[in-house]
Order: C-alpha cells, then structure tokens, then sequence
C-alpha cells in the first residue's frame, strides 16, 4: 500500500515539474519575442500551459494582455482562442452567465474563421457546462454535435471526457442503455490512453448500471475488473466494491460467494469507518441470512443498517432496510410491525419518487384529504347522552355522514369517468402517431428504393454509352484502316501490283496496320476502363528500351512527314505495368507526329525527380491552345484533325492518364500555340504502398 502511495506522490511531483518547466520555458521564449503575432502565438501556449495545470489566475494575466494585442492588430483566430480558454476559466470559477457568453462569442468567431473543429470543441465545452448543471437534454444536445467531429479527427482525451459527460447525462435522465453505451466508448478510450483512475470510474458506474438492468452477470464481471487493476488494492476501493460485487452475487443466489465478499467487506469497511460500505454491506448481509433463515442474525444486521442509513440520510439505503424489514417481520408473522415497515417503505419512496419528478401524485393527495373530511364527522363515544335530544343528534350525524359518503363515491365516480376518458384520448392519439411513423418509414422506404432505382438507370445508361461509342468508332475509325489493308490485299492477290509498286506502298501499309493496332489498344483499354476491370501487373524495367522499341515503330510515319526524330532517353528503371506503358508512349508519340509538320522535331528523354522516374515527349509542332488542354484528358472523348488532316477516336488521351494514374502516376502538359507541346508522365521507382 506504502509503495503505491508513493509511486503516485511521485509520479505527481515529476509532472508537475515537468509542466513548470515547459511553463518557465515559454515565459523566456515570450521575453525575447519581438514580432507581436509571435508574441500572441507564445502566449497562446503559455495559456494553454497553465490551464492544463490549473493555475487560472496566472493564466488570466497573461489572457487580458494578448487579447488587448490581439485586438490591436486585428488577429481574429488568436482573439477566438482567447476568449475561449477565458470562457473555459469561467466554467471553472462556476461563473455560468460569462462562460456561456464567452462560448458564443468564440464559437461565432471559429464559425466566421471556417475552424469546424475548434466549433466543435466550443459546442462540446457548453455541453459539457449544462449537464454538469444538470441541464441533461441541453447538454446532450450540444455535445452529440460536437462528437462527430471529434471522432473524425481521433482526438481521443476530448473524447474520453465527452463520452463520460453524455453518459453521465444520459444516465441523469434515466435512458441506462444509451449510458452504458458511452460509457463502453469511454472505457474502451481510457485504457488505450491507461487513464488509471478514469477506468476505476467507469468500470463502477458500468457495474452500476448492469446492476440495475439486472443483468448481474455483466455487473459483477466489471467489478471483478475493477478489483483486479493494480490501483485497486487498498481498502478504499475495496471498500465500496465489495459490498456491492456480494450484493449482486447474492442477487444471483450464489450465497457462498456473497457471504465471502460481504464478510470481507464488512471488515474493512469497519477498520476504515466508511459508513456508506457498512451500510451496504449490513443491508446485505440481512438479506443473505434472511434467505438462509437466520432470522436473529438477519434482525441484528438490519438494524445496524438502519441505524446508519438514517445517520448518513441515505435515502436509497433507508428503503432497502425497509423493504428488509418488511419481509423478516412478515417471515415472523409480525404483521402489525411488517404493515408499519411497509408504511414507511411507500412514505419515503413516494417521497423521492415527488421529488425526483417534481409532481404531485393527485390520488393520494385525494385520498389523504377525503380521509381526512371524514374524520371529522366520527362522534365520540363519551358525548353520547341517552335522551331523546341525543339520539336525535345521532341520526342527524348519521345522515350527514352519509350524504357526505355519497358525495365522496360521486366525486370518485367521476374522476374515474374522465380518467377513462383521458386514456382513451390518449390511446386514440398514440394511434394517431404511430400510423403517422408508419408513413414515414414507408415513405423514407420509398425514396430509398427510388434512389436505388436511379443509380441503376444511371448506372446502365453509363454502359450503353460505352457500348454505342465503342461500335461508333469500330464502324467508322476502325473501318477505314482495315479497308485500306483490304484493299492493298485484293491488288497483290489480282496481281495488277508491280514489285515496285508493292515496295513503295509498303510504308502506307505498315502505317494503316500500325494505326489499327494503336487504335485497338486504345478502345480495349478504355472499354476496359470504363468497365472498371482494368487492372495494372506492375514490374520493374528499363524505360530505354520501351523508347527505342516504339521509335522504330514510328520511323517510316517520321519519315513521311519530314520530321526530326531526337532520342535523348537514358538508361532508367520504373515501377509499373510496361505493356500499359507502352500504350501511354505509343499513344503520346502517335499524337506528335499527328501534330507536326515537315521540318519540326520530336525529342524524348528521362530523368529522375524525388525519388520519382519524369519521362517527356516534346514535339515544336502547332501547339494546343489553353481551353483546349483543359479538354485532352476528359473521359468524354475531344479529338481535331491532324495537320495532314488525319483523323482521331479523342481516346488516346483520355486513356494515357487512367493508365498513368493505375500505376500511381501522373500526366500533364505544357504548350503554346505555334511553339509545340511537351507531355510529362511521371512514375514511382519502387513498389507504392496506400
């Protein structure tokens, strides 16, 4: 026990010294500050500083010097904060009205400011003021707007108090579920971040609340939890807790264990004269052997409890020993002390139950009062004279009795005739309710299956879009390069072809064929792509080789038009699909010649950029205007002629840039018109890991 003690003395001697150095720290650093907003900014951390440490008159000081700075030029996120944590110190002092002032004005500014998480702490920070004053709903309220945005931004110790506050809240209107709910999320906080003393809390009040939903297994699981934590063992926590674990093993019928941990208890809580234990335990105890049939025991224990119950007005405590009492009188056919115990029982219960609801309950108001109107008509035997006078009074009291008899039942009759009335009203309009909710689950039902219905129109609109492009270039773009090879076939096979002939339409015939392969690639991928089935094999090569493979392709069509072919590539490696890549080089060169003229150049070269590989294919041909190049990768196809008027499927593009970015790249461009375009794609060099 000494050990623990002093482990926790100094475990709070060194954070404090640790926080007075960071304290003293700032202080300096705010000394030799010579720009005023990082004069503002220091003094920010200072206040933080000191009201994590709880020194608020300091932290005051330092509040009203920056906020005059603050004020001075104009700093609206610094004045936000100040008035904040100013609000905060207030809800410290208790000063409600200015906490909750200094709340709205530093929410107002966080909301002008954009800042939704510090709006967020600020809704939190109210909440959490009304429901420690007891203003459950409110502070619910407040507080379930804030914690959405605390759960997205992982701020787990503002989440550890917030779920406790709104279990804390929950539990003070009496919704158990939803508190034990929080205080799960709590718990579950609290031992990632091992808030020692927090989880003890949360444990209890867990334990607590399965013990009221009588669900004792879970109940006596947590206070078992909480016996076994390191901090836990000493007389303290043991005190409250085992009495209370004996209690519920004792609701279980498992007497042997119940007697174990009320013994126990009743022994440490008589060495440490915690009543409050004592109380329990006593309670307990009485029941056990009361069940057990000990009855002169179970009476000596009782009594104890109620002796203490009624030192410490422990209301909840004097109503069990009632109850108790009830019982073992009535075990004892005692009926006259059992009805005077039950008497009390109901007295104090519907007391609290006054209380706690803040009503009064209006039949026993009326029954109290109408016995006593009748009260006040019993004769007294000792007035009776036997004359004739006397007997004439007493049939008058008789009648008067009576009529007042009559008058009582009529008034009952007719609270019962409108008490029948009103549940009908009732029964009538919750009726009313619940067919209103039923139209409104069916139709939130319908809205749901309507939007369903709408992505799936949408969705197969998107398809037949496909597959009407996809056959519009088969039948037209497709078409012309396989009717040229056609025709080319058809005159060698008729033989009105020279050699010579042949030898000279070769080049237009390579070009036809590799410009229907280009273009196959092409509506593969994107078909593929629009699909959504394209999926890249990434592989370590060599980027020199892709270049010089595709220049060869392209030498004859280079040739054709008279232009300058520059191959400045160097021996590199990338990170990705190759034959994707080949496509994205195939397609950007096809579009460099299609966009020069005799005499340009087309240069291709690599280098290394962050760890990254930077290819370009750089043409000085007629260039691509600037509301052109916000259309070249669009998923809706743009093409224009080439400057030998050749044509286009507007896929090229469009396809580069998904291939590009499957492997975790990037495309862009550069150009001018009249000076050329420059096309860069950069690819990792190793595996990229999400």
């Amino acid at each position: 026990m000494r050990r623990i003690i002093t482990f926790f003395i100094m475990l709070s001697v060194s954070t404090s010294f640790s926080q007075t150095n960071d304290i003293d720290s700032l202080t300096l650093d705010l000394a030799f500050q010579s720009k005023d907003s990082l004069k503002i900014e220091t003094s920010l951390k200072l206040i933080k500083a000191l009201y994590d440490k709880k020194d608020y008159n300091r932290a005051i000081e330092y509040i009203l010097k920056s906020e005059k700075l603050s004020n001075k030029i104009n700093y609206q996120k610094a004045i936000a904060v100040i008035i904040y944590y100013k609000s905060l110190i207030y809800a410290q002092k208790n000063d409600y009205l200015n906490a909750i002032s200094g709340y709205n004005k530093s929410k107002n500014l966080f909301s002008y400011l954009q800042d939704t998480l510090s709006v967020a702490k600020v809704n939190n920070s109210i909440g959490l003021l009304e429901i420690k004053r007891g203003h459950f709903k409110k502070g619910l309220q407040l507080s379930l707007t804030a914690i959405k945005e605390l759960e997205r931004r992982h701020l787990e110790s503002d989440l550890n108090l917030t779920y406790t506050s709104l279990a804390q809240a929950y539990k003070g209107i009496e919704l158990a579920d939803k508190a034990i709910e929080y205080y799960e999320k709590a718990l579950e906080i609290q031992l990632k971040l091992k808030e020692n003393k927090d989880i003890i809390s949360t444990q209890n009040e867990l334990a607590d609340l399965y013990a009221i939903k009588n669900r004792h297994n879970k109940a006596i699981k947590y206070y078992k939890d909480i016996l076994n934590h390191e901090n836990s063992a000493n007389d303290s926590v043991l005190g409250k807790i085992l009495p209370k674990l004996g209690r519920e093993y004792l609701k279980l019928n498992e007497l042997d264990s119940a007697r174990m941990h009320l013994t126990k208890s009743l022994e440490i809580n008589s060495h440490t004269n915690n009543n409050s234990g004592l109380l329990c335990a006593f309670n307990n105890l009485g029941d056990l052997n009361l069940k057990e049939g000990n009855l002169k025991t179970a009476e000596k224990q009782l009594s104890q409890a109620g002796t203490i119950a009624k030192s410490l007005n422990n209301k909840e405590g004097l109503l069990n020993y009632y109850r108790l009492m009830t019982a073992l009188d009535s075990t004892r056919k005692r009926f006259n002390t059992a009805f005077k115990w039950q008497s009390e029982y109901y007295k104090l219960n519907n007391k609290l139950l006054k209380k706690q609801f803040n009503t009064n309950i209006l039949t026993r108001t009326q029954d109290s009062s109408e016995a006593e109107d009748a009260s006040e008509f019993e004769p007294e035997a000792d007035t009776f004279v036997y004359n004739q006078a006397a007997t004439t009074t007493i049939l008058n009291t008789e009648k008067t009795l009576k009529k007042y008899k009559l008058i009582v039942y009529g008034l009952i009759a007719a609270i019962l005739v409108v008490s029948v009335l009103l549940v009908l009203v009732y029964l009538k309009q919750n009726n009313h309710v619940k067919y209103i909710q039923d139209l409104e689950e069916r139709n939130i039902k319908l809205d749901l299956k309507n939007d369903e219905f709408f992505e799936k129109t949408k969705h197969l609109e998107s398809i037949n879009n496909v597959k009407d492009r996809l056959f519009s270039i088969v039948s037209h773009d497709l078409k012309d390069s396989l009717s040229s090879i056609n025709g080319f076939i058809n005159l060698l096979q008729e033989g009105t072809l020279s050699k010579n002939e042949f030898d000279s339409l070769i080049p237009e015939l390579s070009e036809n064929a590799n410009n229907a392969s280009l273009l196959l690639f092409n509506l593969l991928n994107w078909s593929k792509s629009q699909m959504q089935s394209l999926e890249p094999k990434p592989i370590l090569f060599d980027i020199q080789e892709v270049f010089e493979a595709k220049l060869k392709l392209v030498e004859q069509r280079v040739e054709g038009k008279g232009i300058e072919l520059i191959n400045l590539s160097l021996r590199d490696f990338a990170y990705a699909d190759r034959s994707m890549f080949e496509i994205i080089i195939q397609n950007l060169l096809a579009n460099a010649i299609k966009f020069c003229k005799a005499g340009d150049t087309i240069t291709v070269s690599n280098h290394i950029s962050s760890g990254s590989c930077i290819i370009s294919v750089a043409d000085t041909g007629i260039g691509i205007s600037k509301e052109d190049q916000t259309k070249l990768f669009k998923s809706n196809t743009f093409t224009t002629n080439g400057t030998a008027n050749e044509k286009g499927t507007g896929l090229g593009l469009s396809i580069c840039k998904e291939l590009v970015e499957l492997n975790h790249g990037k495309i862009w461009v550069e150009s001018a018109i009249g000076e050329g375009s420059t096309f860069y794609v950069q690819l990792p060099k190793a595996k990229h890991f999400s």
